[in-house]
């Protein structure tokens, strides 16, 4: 057993001193010192060893396997300085360029319809995605028996869980938490069950907006919409309000906004808005009386369409690098 283990060790280091590449010594520890390798090789035969001599040939056993990882450690240190020598790094050479990332185009729809509201004044709030029922419907006026409560039209979770179909849920939330006068905007991802297609999506993002405040008109709320829409879009936008229904604003209506479409003026409805409708206060615990307040909604993705002209809502959750860079 000995001379066996002396073989194995002299055709070891014989054979590491002709390896010239990582991947031959590599090959080479895999071979005498592999789980499947010759070192492993021989323990079998140490049951055919006369108990007295098991210790020596123990002993030499360790002293092969170290002679081994000695060898193989020395021979990789000389490899690694031998191929630095072939292929010396120039530290003066120029590096590469790194291109730069960029914002998503949803992300920046978002921060920049936020900087515009942050000048008047609007503060951002979030809130959770996984909602309850009394958040997402009750509190915001919406009877049981309205359609917009079916399940067809909601991802509903179970234990009065759901993901949130509006951000008005953060209204709700902040109104709870803090009193008035409020002032601000509700900004992240709903989600309903639509059909896939050129103008809808699963999972979108909405901007709201609130003011709680003493004598709030719609004058207040049309001059607000108006002024974003001179600053996002451009001088030459217009708003107009077409008469709707919100369970959660009285009055209400549809917002439409002008703008320059391919080189021609449009009309294009980009969401809805209204005052608070009194019932909501009162769940609250608002006094009527002191405090009125106005609510809008803009789709966050129906925004970023309409300013770069993307015509496909899909094309925003693809992330093809070749279209995102375009923006």
């Amino acid at each position: 057993m000995l001379s066996k283990l002396d073989k194995l060790q002299d055709d070891a280091i014989v054979e590491i001193g002709t390896v010239d590449s990582i991947n031959g010594l590599e090959t080479w520890r895999v071979t005498y010192l592999g789980s499947k390798g010759r070192l492993k090789g021989v323990m079998p035969f140490m049951k055919d060893v006369p108990k007295e001599e098991k210790p020596a040939v123990g002993k030499r056993l360790n002293e092969v396997k170290n002679a081994l990882e000695s060898a193989f450690d020395t021979r990789k240190g000389e490899l690694a300085r031998s191929t630095s020598d072939r292929h010396p790094m120039d530290v003066t050479e120029p590096g590469k360029d790194v291109a730069l990332g960029r914002r998503h185009i949803i992300t920046k729809t978002i921060d920049g319809i936020t900087e515009v509201f942050s000048r008047m004044g609007f503060s951002v709030a979030y809130g959770p995605e996984v909602e309850d029922e009394h958040h997402n419907f009750n509190a915001l006026n919406i009877p049981y028996d309205h359609p917009a409560r079916d399940p067809i039209d909601n991802f509903f979770m179970g234990n009065d869980r759901m993901l949130r179909s509006q951000t008005s849920t953060v209204q709700i939330r902040v109104m709870e938490s803090t009193p008035p006068p409020i002032k601000i905007i509700a900004v992240g991802r709903v989600y309903r069950p639509d059909t896939h297609d050129a103008t809808h999506f699963s999972m979108f993002h909405q901007c709201e907006g609130l003011l709680v405040a003493p004598k709030v008109s719609m004058v207040d709320l049309k001059t607000t919409l108006f002024q974003f829409a001179k600053s996002y879009f451009g001088e030459e936008a217009e708003v107009r309000f077409r008469p709707s229904f919100f369970p959660f604003t009285e009055p209400s209506a549809e917002v439409d906004m002008k703008m320059k479409i391919k080189g021609t003026w449009q009309w294009v409805e980009i969401g809805g808005c209204g005052l608070v409708d009194p019932n909501v206060f009162e769940q609250l615990g608002y006094d009527n009386e002191k405090w009125q307040g106005f609510a809008f909604g803009l789709g966050i993705e129906r925004v970023a369409m309409l300013k770069y002209g993307i015509q496909d809502i899909r094309w925003l959750f693809e992330n093809d690098a070749r279209f995102l860079r375009q923006f």
